[in-house]
């Protein structure tokens, strides 16, 4: 749940099932069929500013405690979490597909879907025979550590969790919710396609601050497109000094080995 655009989760379903963990009153959300809940209050004109900030705080903090308790379990298992943030079309699933294949043996490997509807997405990445869970948002806008947590379930009852290698989130398209909300991953990285503006980055700055890793996608375009890559590396540089960059087209295969080498030194195998 978001309180910037009071999107809702009432309707959150995890491989195709209904997820019995959303919509909790205690923690500030609505169940589905309710009237009323502390949200209603963000947007009712007469609500005082300090109850907004209070609402707000209580569900960041319980989405970051549900946070640490992701991440001490993904660590102790040795697996390292990514989670992939972007505008819709960046081509983001597509990247994941073609990671999986160049992937092949190296360490286990599972992922994780996010989108509002459909599963196919998750039926894409289950052709490259690595496991997916496919997480169904509803009305919500991204991804949260809860749900996170019972995708982590799905793959645990499926004798699917990929100890010792690599977990990939791929989270809802959007550039401003997900910024928020801590998944209990490594890194946030964030892909931004040439077939967008440069200045993304200083018109969502929260997300590309929020990013350890910048993947400018789908190059091979460049000359087709009026995208200055100079002039977006700086932008996104402005929000976050020193932000490392891969530039990487899925369908030449440029970029691909760094970005390989990359995933590979996070596993700590070596790159």
């Amino acid at each position: 749940m978001c309180t910037t655009c009071d999107c809702g989760h009432g309707q959150v379903r995890i491989n195709g099932k209904r997820s019995h963990g959303h919509g909790a009153p205690r923690n500030g959300y609505r169940l589905a069929g309710q009237t009323h809940g502390p949200l209603d209050a963000v947007h009712a004109p007469d609500t005082p500013a300090e109850r907004i900030v209070a609402i707000e705080r209580d569900i960041l903090s319980d989405n970051d405690a549900r946070a640490a308790r992701n991440r001490s379990l993904l660590a102790a298992r040795g697996i390292f979490a990514l989670n992939l943030v972007s505008s819709p079309g960046s081509g983001k699933t597509s990247l994941l597909v073609d990671t999986l294949r160049r992937w092949a043996d190296r360490t286990p490997v599972a992922v994780v879907e996010g989108d509002q509807q459909t599963a196919n997405d998750a039926e894409r990445i289950r052709a490259t025979g690595a496991p997916a869970v496919q997480i169904n948002t509803g009305k919500g806008c991204h991804l949260d550590a809860r749900m996170v947590a019972e995708a982590l379930d799905s793959l645990e009852q499926a004798r699917a969790m990929p100890d010792g290698g690599l977990l990939l989130i791929e989270n809802v398209g959007n550039l401003v919710c997900p910024a928020a909300f801590d998944l209990g991953e490594a890194h946030k990285v964030a892909i931004l396609s040439v077939t967008e503006g440069e200045d993304k980055p200083l018109k969502y700055p929260d997300m590309f601050r929020a990013a350890d890793l910048l993947i400018i996608s789908k190059i091979d375009l460049l000359p087709h497109v009026d995208f200055d890559m100079a002039t977006a590396i700086g932008m996104a540089r402005q929000v976050r000094p020193g932000l490392p960059v891969i530039r990487l087209s899925v369908k030449s295969g440029d970029g691909c080995g760094e970005w390989l080498d990359w995933l590979a030194a996070g596993c700590g195998k070596g790159g």
